[in-house]
């Protein structure tokens, strides 16, 4: 269930001239912008852009640029982008410069499905001219790089169908590739991570912790190390209970010393038209908090406005 969902009574024409009445003259009427664009989903909001231009002749996107700043830009401009180009844009900028961020990386590549994938690769190569799966490889390399390349390929089985027999011998398979022999095969953990379908992933781990005698999290942080512990993990951890992954995700990104913004804002927007009623739900749960509270105990002002108003 989202938190965001098409505005019933939408009017773009309506929409674009309480943006430009926000926008003009001397200050900003922030409380307006997040009152318009926070309570729009994304194809409503590309039509206010679209009409923003034709009504007015300007962008909206520059005009936005030129009055916001700060965090509560990169959140409004976050939510103004396609699903596919935002999250093209964030692996650009996890793999452009020194340095590589995997985290993000695992984050968009191993939870996003199939026809998201396809178009994160369409949006990445129409955005920058570049192929994504080349880039992965470039970036990454050995195990990790190979799970990134299975991801890339948007290839999962997305059925629902269960096979208690092949859940049997693929919760086998991996036993014998890690606990039950010296060393990790992980090439055995790549092909079923990648491969099978949330469902059938679930009755391989039941048949798995019958085997094993501990869980599938726990033979993956014994038998993998650094960021290909992590993919499988999030892979793992999505097939079990996708909300409480991203619940998780979400309060990583507020604890400790300072926030992790760049992640705050992605798992908010990006789960806001998907599944957000069920990500505070399991949040509360997790944590004995609200998660509108617990974004407010970390973030300020029109930021943290914006954000309460996307999670509802």
């Amino acid at each position: 269930m989202a938190s965001v969902n098409p505005y019933p009574d939408f009017d773009a024409e309506e929409d674009a001239k309480i943006l430009r009445k926000a926008m003009k003259g001397f200050g900003t009427d922030e409380d307006a912008i997040i009152e318009i664009l926070c309570h729009r989903s994304n194809d409503q909001r590309q039509e206010i852009e679209t009409m923003f231009k034709q009504a007015y002749g300007k962008d909206l996107i520059d005009e936005l640029k030129s009055e916001l700043g700060g965090n509560f830009e990169k959140a409004i401009l976050a939510m103004m982008q396609k699903p596919a180009v935002y999250d093209a844009n964030c692996l650009r900028n996890a793999m452009k410069g020194a340095g590589t961020d995997e985290s993000t990386l695992i984050e968009i590549m191993c939870t996003r499905k199939n026809d998201e994938l396809t178009a994160i690769k369409e949006a990445y190569n129409a955005e920058f001219d570049r192929d994504l799966e080349e880039d992965l490889k470039s970036e990454t390399s050995g195990h990790f790089e190979r799970l990134l390349v299975s991801m890339c390929q948007a290839n999962r089985d997305e059925t629902y169908e269960v096979d208690d027999g092949e859940a049997e011998s693929d919760a086998q398979e991996l036993f014998d590739a890690g606990e039950g022999q010296w060393g990790t095969d992980e090439s055995t953990f790549n092909m079923i991570l990648a491969m099978r379908n949330f469902n059938q992933l679930r009755a391989i781990f039941r048949e798995y912790e019958k085997i094993a005698g501990k869980d599938i999290l726990d033979a993956i942080k014994s038998e993998c190390t650094g960021s290909l512990e992590d993919g499988y993990l999030t892979i793992a951890g999505i097939a079990l209970d996708t909300p409480a992954y991203f619940a998780a995700l979400l309060n990583r990104s507020m604890s400790g010393a300072g926030t992790e913004d760049d992640d705050l804002i992605r798992g908010v927007v990006s789960r806001s038209e998907i599944d957000m009623e069920y990500i505070k739900k399991k949040y509360e749960e997790m944590y004995e908090k609200p998660l509108a509270d617990a974004i407010a105990d970390d973030c300020g002002g029109d930021y943290k406005k914006c954000l309460i108003a996307l999670v509802g």
